[in-house]
């Protein structure tokens, strides 16, 4: 008797590793489908910024576009510079470990996952800039605005996952703080954070 119920108890524990091992290897899928982040390599960093008015800056020229590689893949610094052209300052200690947040995504041409049909760039801060406004009154209204991607309600991320200003913004943001615009590789982000 005393044997069959160590083998039941080494048979759940080895179904339930199992089980664990399956959820954890679907993770990193999962923040793929959601952060919307290509499944290898990383995206190619130019020295072109942009400036706070939306504009090129750096090295750029003055139509203000992303210059894409010869794949089509985004060849910047989006993610890695604030909108003022400035590198994202480094999370204070006390900043949380893992947050909770929504999104509201504005694509534009060259940005992953972008149609190549998508609105240029400028046009997609103007947006961006209009829907942050929007969203600092009502969130849940100004996601249904934004492009497929946007939600209310992402889950929890973890520090560590996110480009430089993305994680900035989104970690230095108060509880039910919203965000203005900012660059990713995927497009602007409009973060709230919601815990």
């Amino acid at each position: 008797m005393q044997r069959q119920r160590w083998m039941a108890l080494v048979f759940a524990l080895l179904l339930a590793g199992a089980v664990g091992l399956l959820v954890y290897s679907a993770r990193p899928k999962v923040q793929e489908e959601l952060l919307g982040q290509p499944d290898a390599g990383a995206p190619v960093v130019s020295d072109a910024g942009v400036d706070d008015d939306g504009g090129a800056g750096g090295s750029g020229g003055g139509s203000g576009e992303q210059p894409t590689t010869p794949g089509g893949e985004i060849g910047s610094d989006a993610g890695t510079l604030l909108l003022s052209g400035e590198t994202a300052p480094a999370l204070p200690s006390d900043a949380p470990k893992r947050v909770r947040f929504g999104v509201i995504l504005v694509q534009y041409r060259g940005a992953q996952g972008a149609l190549p049909t998508t609105r240029s760039r400028e046009a997609a801060l103007e947006l961006a800039r209009t829907l942050a406004a929007e969203a600092k009154q009502d969130f849940k209204a100004t996601v249904a605005k934004g492009d497929k991607g946007s939600t209310e309600d992402l889950g929890l991320m973890p520090r560590g996952i996110l480009e430089p200003a993305p994680e900035y913004e989104l970690f230095s943001l108060p509880k039910g703080g919203v965000s203005g615009p900012v660059d990713t590789p995927r497009g602007y982000w409009i973060i709230r954070r919601i815990d």
